[in-house]
Parts: C-alpha cells; structure tokens; sequence
C-alpha cells in the first residue's frame, strides 16, 4: 500500500459513503432533558439511559445528558452501570434490576444503588449490606402495574418494621405508572393514591413516580424525582398529542441501485407488490437485520388487515413508500414520483428523523418508538453531533 494510498484513505470520512448511517444530535438530547427538567417543576429530574440509552450509546448520551446537569440516572442492569460510572462521576446511579449474588462487588466497586424489587431482593440485600456495611438502596413497590415491585401491603408493613436492620437505608422509593400515556386513563388516579400511601409510609425518603408521561400528568404526579426516558430521545410520550421533544436520532440508508419496471411486475419476495404503473424503484441498504422490521413491508394481506400499510422514507426532500417486502439486507422504496434529476444512486434515504418521525415509522411497524430505537442493529456508522455548552 502507498504512503498516497494510505493518505487519501485516512482522509475519508466513513460516515459519508457507509451503507447505513445514524445522526445522534446531542445539543438536541440535552435541550429535551432540560425540557423535561422545566416540566418537572420542584422535583429533581433523573435520566434513564438503559439499553444502551435506548439503542443511541450509553457513553455519549450519559456524558451528554450529565454534563447538562443530570446527577440521577436509571438503568436496567449492573453492567450498564459500570459501564456509565466512567461518564457521569458524581452521580447516582440506580439499577432498575436489582442485585443478585455475585454481582456485589460490582455494585459496590461503582458505587451503584441497586433497586430491590422482591423479598428475595431485600433479604439478600439485607444480609449483604450487614456483612459490608451501609451502602444505599432504593425500593420500588408495585402500585398496580403487575410487573416488577413489592406488593403495596408488603411496602406499608415493612415501612412500620421496627425489627428491620438498620443497615437497611433505602434514599429512595419508586413505583411506575401503568398508564400515563392515556392522561384520561382511571388507572393512574388509582396508582396515584396507592403511590401517596407508599411516600407518606416512608417519610423522609424521597419518592419517585413519574417517567415521561407521567411527567406530562402534572406535579401531583412529581414528587421528588422524575425520570424521563422515551422523551430524551425525542420519542413521543403522551398518545395522540403533539410531541414537544426534539428529534435525537436520524437513521438513513444509502441507494445501492435505482432500476425501471413495469406495469404489473411484482416486487420483492412473494411477488405480493404488483406493480399498478411503470416504476422507478430504489433499492436501499437496509433490511429487518438492521431492525427495519418486516412488518414495514409495503405490501401483504396480513398487514393491511392490522392497519398498517407499509413504511415511508424521505429522499431529497420527498415521501417515498416501502414497495414489496422489507428483507434481510435491503428494502425497495417507490421512487416514481422523485424527478430524474432529483435522486441518484449513493443518495440517503432517512428511515426516521426529523422528516420522518421515528413514531411514524414505527405505528407503520405496528410497534412504538422504543422498540424501533432499541433495535437498531449493528451495522450503522454513527456520527455524534456535539451539544453546545
């Protein structure tokens, strides 16, 4: 290899010709942590970057969202938390599953605040913390969701405990709202009650409600700390309203071939997309590997009854359809209607952004913006647009 060849390589931006691309806009991440922040009111406002910050990378959005002044995250695992401690120094860090044996050392080395969820949570935790000595926990009881959590009689006895261990020092207690998405769902008045109970049974510890919907509900549903997720991510929170955040991440596959057909030709597996005019089609680096999911296929019997007739991606400034069925590696989009002159091979077709909602998308998936951000595969390069301070 030449000293000339090497030079014009190292010169060459991957990100500019990769097959598959995603944009994560940091200044934008940090603006809807703030966001949520002001709608949080008097109560402190966490960041919840589990599962990799949903699917966006947790090293650059935790350092991000901690530099705009977080100092309370959530995520799932001990692992995760680990992994965050070297980007966000001061802060604490909850793991939303817990400890379990073998993973202590872990828990204590960074200085994690594992959150007990069940009996054998809490006596294992109790018989860990007697042998080591103090370390903080927080306590999440089930309020009426039926996942994870204390029954709500179980929480209330062990508040009055007088005989539990005074090793035992929960900093906080935290339930989850079922539905906060549907504001005018009975349900979360019900879980609001129970949750009242649970906060005034641990006086003194800080309580903690609301992730991003229940955020939206009001500051009766505040208390001391919320914890935004899906809404940091410029996901849409609350159904069938506006969504105030903005977009985080833009993914885009590149054209790999645009091809003539005709009237009447079918396209893709199946042979289920009949073409009802001659087509221009473009064929994009981007399949169901990469989490674009099938069911975004333009086309099929099945899909049509769910309600849900194939994903739109935008090319140069214009709507283009999924056609035929979304495959392993690549997906045809309908390009009829882009002038000649408007689209060329190597050209960018965004799969969701600030052109294409990732919500969009994902109801045409018949799924939701978690599931399309988290499932993002491993084949795109990624470009971090810095936040400004």
């Amino acid at each position: 290899m030449t000293d000339d060849f090497e030079d014009t390589f190292a010169e060459t931006d991957i990100f500019d010709h990769a097959p598959l691309r995603l944009t994560v806009d940091l200044g934008a991440l940090a603006d809807n942590w703030r966001g949520m922040k002001r709608r949080s009111g008097k109560a402190r406002t966490a960041a919840v970057v589990k599962a990799d910050a949903y699917g966006l990378g947790i090293e650059d959005c935790g350092a991000t969202l901690y530099h705009a002044g977080a100092r309370d995250f959530f995520v799932a695992t001990v692992a995760e938390g680990a992994t965050l401690r070297s980007y966000a120094p001061e802060a604490r860090i909850y793991v939303l599953s817990g400890v379990w044996q073998g993973q202590e050392r872990q828990v204590f080395d960074n200085d994690l605040v594992p959150v007990l969820a069940s009996e054998e949570q809490l006596s294992f935790w109790m018989a860990t913390v007697a042998e080591r000595g103090d370390h903080p926990c927080a306590l999440h009881v089930d309020t009426g969701f039926n996942r994870l959590g204390l029954p709500l009689d179980d929480a209330l006895f062990l508040a009055d405990d007088v005989t539990r261990p005074a090793s035992f020092d929960p900093v906080l207690v935290l339930s989850h709202l079922a539905c906060a998405d549907t504001p005018s769902s009975p349900m979360n008045g019900v879980q609001l009650e129970s949750f009242r109970k649970v906060s005034a049974a641990f006086e003194g510890i800080e309580s903690s409600l609301s992730a991003s919907a229940g955020i939206f509900l009001g500051s009766d549903y505040h208390f001391d700390l919320t914890r935004p997720g899906i809404a940091l991510y410029g996901g849409e929170a609350v159904n069938g309203a506006a969504n105030p955040m903005r977009p985080v991440a833009t993914a885009e596959a590149r054209i790999l071939q645009i091809r003539e057909a005709g009237e009447g030709q079918t396209v893709s597996y199946g042979g289920t997309f009949p073409l009802k005019r001659a087509s221009r089609l473009a064929i994009a680096a981007v399949g169901y590997a990469d989490g674009y999911q099938r069911s975004l296929s333009g086309s099929g019997i099945p899909l049509r009854e769910m309600g849900h007739g194939g994903a739109y991606g935008v090319v140069n400034g214009y709507r283009v359809p999924v056609a035929g069925r979304v495959t392993m590696d690549l997906t045809i989009f309908d390009v009829t209607d882009v002038p000649a002159n408007a689209i060329r091979v190597g050209d960018y077709i965004e799969l969701f952004g600030p052109n294409v909602p990732v919500d969009e998308t994902a109801r045409a998936a018949g799924t939701i913006g978690y599931e399309m951000l988290t499932g993002l595969g491993l084949r795109y390069e990624r470009q971090y647009l810095m936040a400004d301070d």
